[in-house]
């Protein structure tokens, strides 16, 4: 942004030496002003619009099984809690939440929204799916229909079917769920967390991993619309791909 206010300032004392080069001065700190506040405003905007597609797809989940319960509901209030949402951050997605349940709400549509939001972040796509899979599996089952409904979501995000897997480990490996990690994963399960094959090269292992951790980086993220209450879910995501590298060197140095 210094380069702007140099730029200005350099226009100015061309045009009027000393005085001109106050004038562009002042004018290029306003207009760098100008810009912070704009591209700040647009993150504010785009983390809003994050959050309530979240809680409307969720919504939506929550009544996959015909009929929403009040389990379902204390649910979503413990992940209002889980998140740290003050009430009127609670009060919107509460409104997001049944917008979802309505008969008429279009689950492509706010995919779609979503997938707008997150541009070219697949990392924020995946914090979306597992703020989802939290949800859903927080009563310690995945039922059939809650499964199906969630790989609708992840194609529905754009996921390739080769993410789709890297998503099913997670389902099996309860990824999704609240609380901390008490175990590592499996060996398998390790390889498709970074999705690469167990017969890959150290070298392609370590640029898969290099990769998540890229896409998956909280502070990028945050400046590209992930709410700073969902920073959690954003580090539980590098824990999981952190936990899946070493699992797997840790072995390949056993057997090497």
């Amino acid at each position: 942004m210094l380069i702007v206010i140099l730029i200005t300032a350099g226009l100015g004392y061309l045009i009027a030496r000393l005085p001109g080069l106050i004038i562009g001065g002042l004018l290029g700190f306003w207009l760098v002003r100008r810009l912070q506040r704009l591209v700040r405003d647009k993150v504010v905007e785009r983390q809003a619009q994050f959050l309530d597609s979240t809680f409307a797809v969720m919504g939506c989940l929550s009544q996959v099984d015909g009929e929403v319960s009040d389990h379902e509901r204390r649910t979503a209030e413990a992940v209002f809690e889980r998140l740290g949402l003050n009430e009127t951050q609670r009060e919107r997605c509460r409104t997001a939440f049944r917008r979802g349940q309505q008969p008429d709400f279009d689950l492509d549509a706010e995919l779609a929204r979503v997938r707008q939001v997150a541009g070219l972040q697949r990392g924020l796509l995946q914090v979306f799916l597992q703020v989802q899979l939290s949800a859903i599996a927080a009563d310690g089952e995945l039922h059939q229909a809650e499964h199906d409904m969630l790989l609708r979501v992840a194609r529905g995000l754009g996921f390739s079917e080769a993410e789709i897997r890297q998503i099913e480990a997670m389902l099996r490996g309860g990824a999704g769920q609240a609380g901390p990690d008490t175990s590592g994963p499996s060996l398998e399960e390790a390889y498709e967390v970074l999705g690469v094959d167990s017969s890959a090269s150290d070298a392609e292992v370590k640029r898969a991993y290099r990769r998540l951790m890229s896409q998956n980086h909280p502070d990028k993220l945050a400046g590209k619309g992930l709410p700073e209450n969902m920073r959690e879910m954003a580090e539980k995501r590098t824990r999981e791909i952190g936990n899946a590298y070493e699992r797997i060197r840790k072995a390949r140095a056993e057997h090497a």
